[in-house]
């Protein structure tokens, strides 16, 4: 099983945390950026098409909330699910950079700042 570690590689598109998820740490998934196979994901695409580190970079949206491929139907639940609110993880990483939320979330040893 993979430990906890701050890495900002391992910052997901939409500003969870990978590095602390149960699935990375289990060795089930590798990781938002890594995941070949999350084609299904609008967000990962999107940022992936803009060259975006994450949805912090986007521009056109001052709030991701406004933002449809972010904020969706599967986001909602997603969110609800796993008590996670990206919007805020989106905020930090604005705030603090890629680094700064990765460590922050190193040392809260959580995949999304919560609800």
């Amino acid at each position: 099983m993979r430990q906890i570690a701050n890495n900002a590689n391992l910052v997901a598109f939409c500003g969870l945390y990978c590095g602390s998820c149960w699935a990375y740490l289990r060795e089930r998934c590798p990781g938002c950026k890594d995941n070949v196979k999350a084609t299904w994901c609008k967000i990962r695409t999107c940022c992936l098409d803009k060259n975006y580190k994450s949805c912090a970079d986007c521009a056109a949206f001052s709030d991701v909330k406004d933002c449809r491929k972010f904020n969706n139907a599967i986001s909602k639940v997603f969110a609800l699910i796993f008590r996670s609110n990206r919007k805020a993880c989106i905020q930090q990483i604005r705030d603090k950079g890629l680094n700064g939320h990765a460590e922050i979330m190193t040392l809260l040893k959580k995949h999304s700042l919560p609800r």
